[in-house]
């Protein structure tokens, strides 16, 4: 009876901790993407005497998406390349910084709360403006290395990465914050007696690196992935946002198309994370 009880005193618990973000999105959240799935498959009008007015018109929005608009499917191309070479990038810097911050150095604290204080402080709108004013990037240190002129021998997956880092270090540091520290504390988990038994039987540091630390941190990874996925579909500077929000505000188009485009763009980004899920799981499996 006592353990019944325990049990269900946790669920209760449990219930009660995530019970701010149920009706958060009960009441804030899924009333207004159901709308948006309602008016995307209608051709809104607004009037200042009538209000909302909808027209049926099926699936003519998501038909005009796919071909007719073309900007909106370059965009989502665009944005498939730009996933395909931020997310690496930044998932192989938060985890080298964090190994970093996992060492014994000094001022540790302190380099830990200057990794994150891009998070704090920096909002999209100030990534904007130091994007448009060239300040994301570090033109002096590609000069100095001369970073086009040797990646223009390279190979283009190997090129395009290295041109990505040099010219968004700035936003790489800014979208690699919550990563490093959710890298970092799983770092702290892993029991070191691991690494002195196999420090004992003669591992090296990169041995040890693929053999204990990475397999250990390896649902950190997914989450990561997935969480800086999210993160980049909703910055406002992606390809993709800004074609939605113009479409929302022009009238030969408006509320009933943005919607259309904001659900193939839903259903894109969850198709993205369930294909890297299978793929993961798959190859965890094997």
């Amino acid at each position: 009876m006592k353990k019944f009880k325990n049990s269900t005193l946790k669920q209760i618990y449990g219930y009660l901790f995530i019970s701010p973000w149920l009706l958060g999105f009960i009441f804030l959240t899924a009333y207004p993407m159901l709308y948006s799935l309602y008016l995307s498959f209608n051709k809104v009008k607004i009037t200042a005497d009538s209000g909302i007015i909808t027209e049926f018109i099926k699936f003519d929005n998501y038909k005009y998406a796919f071909f007719t608009d073309v900007s909106f499917v370059q965009s989502l191309v665009n944005f498939l390349i730009q996933l395909l070479l931020s997310v690496p990038v930044i998932i192989v810097f938060a985890l080298v910084i964090a190994l970093l911050l996992n060492s014994k150095i000094k001022m540790k604290n302190f380099f830990r709360t200057i990794f994150f204080l891009p998070v704090i402080i920096t909002s999209s709108s100030v990534i904007n403006e130091l994007t448009q004013q060239g300040a994301t990037q570090l033109p002096g240190l590609s000069d100095i290395l001369n970073i086009s002129a040797i990646t223009a021998t390279w190979p283009v997956y190997i090129a395009q990465p290295v041109n990505y880092i040099f010219n968004n270090l700035i936003t790489i540091l800014w979208f690699s914050g919550i990563q490093i520290l959710v890298f970092l504390a799983g770092l702290q988990k892993i029991n070191v007696s691991m690494y002195e038994a196999a420090k004992i039987d003669g591992a090296t540091s990169w041995e040890i690196f693929w053999k204990i630390t990475l397999p250990a941190i390896q649902p950190l990874i997914i989450v990561n992935v997935v969480y800086t996925v999210v993160l980049l579909s909703a910055f406002p500077m992606n390809p993709v946002s800004p074609i939605i929000r113009d479409n929302m505000f022009n009238i030969s188009t408006g509320f009933g198309y943005a919607s259309a485009l904001s659900w193939v763009y839903l259903i894109f980004l969850l198709g993205f994370v369930g294909i890297y899920a299978l793929f993961t799981v798959r190859r965890g499996r094997d």
